[in-house]
């Protein structure tokens, strides 16, 4: 059995929305421009490429990444990874040519077969509405979190506001660095 990680850059108060700046965010590009890069604060990300066994995408996001990402030297780990994009919409002839083997699945019981199958982990980058009906579902293993020290108000978080019962999260590691990220990684807990 497959674990699937959530990854996320994530303010204080939750919010994941237009990290890296995309447009239509008020406060989009968060994590450059209001706190001090220091590159052990993010070495948690190159871990997680060379970790990886395979990367699992909503529309929104694999639209966003997939005509950036496989030309940046930083993401060169993910380049030949195989990618499954969950969609209900994106059509065959939409997906890039040039981003490695990337397979559409329509729908959670697609995702819950990935994870039955073989394999090391996947890991689920951006993805804010497959992200909810993940951890909806049951289907997260894992968080990797950077939690950046800013207050963001409006903009769409990581955990979605489903009625839901308790789920118990164990803290696996954690750092702090002196720009005042955290690192944090949970691993849900079954059956509690």
């Amino acid at each position: 059995m497959r674990t699937l990680i959530s990854t996320a850059f994530v303010s204080l108060d939750g919010v994941m929305e237009a990290p890296g700046g995309e447009s239509g965010y008020r406060n989009a590009g968060w994590t450059f421009k209001d706190v001090e890069f220091l590159p052990e604060a993010f070495e948690l990300k190159g871990q997680e490429q060379k970790d990886a066994a395979a990367m699992l995408l909503g529309r929104a996001s694999y639209e966003a990444f997939s005509p950036v990402w496989p030309g940046m030297a930083e993401f060169g780990e993910y380049k030949e990874l195989p990618k499954y994009v969950v969609s209900t919409t994106l059509a065959e002839d939409a997906l890039v040519s040039d981003w490695g083997p990337t397979t559409i699945l329509r729908s959670l019981d697609d995702v819950a077969a990935l994870k039955e199958t073989e394999g090391g982990p996947v890991i689920v980058h951006g993805s804010i509405a497959l992200n909810h009906a993940l951890s909806d579902a049951g289907l997260i293993d894992r968080y990797h979190l950077l939690v950046f020290p800013l207050l963001l108000g409006a903009g769409k978080r990581l955990f979605s506001s489903a009625d839901l019962d308790a789920r118990k999260l164990e803290l696996v590691d954690h750092a702090v660095y002196a720009n005042g990220v955290q690192k944090q990684v949970f691993d849900v807990v079954r059956g509690a």
